[in-house]
């Protein structure tokens, strides 16, 4: 589905944000992106969802290259991704509905599929009954899940996760990985960046380590040990 090769990007030239990545995410996979703060996790999401533009190598969803699309098509792509970040970037004073409309506003959809979409996406994530609330009176358990609501609401072929469960609790946290493990037995692609070496041990999928921007090792189910990172060939990571 998704094909890096030899992708850096750098805010400051002496110090790469990433640097010489190169890796495979196949359809319906759920993946790890592991690393510490400052490893390069986000910018390697925000390329993935194509908000950030690669400065060297390329990027390839099903076979086409994102630099030869046009901006028309590119809009198109990012249509078929949904993003959850850890602060969930709710507009408070937005009701709980039209926080999780507004995707589906933008690519146009009529508001009688808009309503009963909220509805449905509630259902799925335990909130059923407060498309009225304000967002910003939730908990943040609760506002995690509308965050999620608000990405699942235009059927995602692509979730990408930034540190989703990084300032819950365990039960909420628990939750949110039952959702998305959920999505993506329903068949969507699911990335999940973290540095919680417990989630992803009791959790195992594939995972990949960034430490300083490049990608230092890869397990094929569940977390890494420091001691085995050093060990793991970049190239095994593709």
């Amino acid at each position: 589905m998704i094909r890096l090769f030899r992708v850096s990007k750098f805010f400051k030239p002496e110090n790469p944000a990433l640097f010489d990545i190169s890796l495979d995410i196949e359809q319906g996979e759920f993946l790890y992106i592991a690393g510490a703060s400052g490893a390069g996790k986000s910018t390697l999401l925000n390329l993935l969802h194509l908000s950030t533009q690669v400065d060297t190598g390329s990027i390839q969803f099903n076979g086409h290259d994102v630099s030869s699309l046009k901006p028309s098509a590119v809009s198109v792509l990012r249509r078929s991704m949904g993003i959850i970040f850890q602060d969930f970037k709710l507009i408070e004073d937005l009701s709980v509905a039209a926080n999780i409309g507004l995707p589906l506003e933008v690519i146009g959809v009529s508001p009688a599929y808009i309503h009963q979409r909220v509805s449905e996406v509630l259902d799925e994530v335990g909130l059923s009954g407060i498309e009225n609330e304000m967002a910003g009176t939730l908990s943040g358990g609760e506002q995690q899940r509308v965050a999620i609501a608000r990405a699942l609401a235009p059927n995602p072929q692509l979730i990408l996760a930034d540190e989703p469960t990084g300032s819950l609790d365990t039960y909420s946290a628990n939750f949110v990985l039952d959702m998305l493990e959920s999505i993506n037995e329903r068949g969507a692609t699911v990335v999940v960046a973290t540095h919680d070496r417990m989630l992803m041990a009791a959790r195992p999928h594939r995972t990949l380590a960034l430490e300083n921007g490049k990608l230092v090792g890869f397990s094929r189910k569940g977390a890494f040990k420091t001691k085995d990172v050093k060990k793991i060939k970049k190239a095994e990571a593709v």
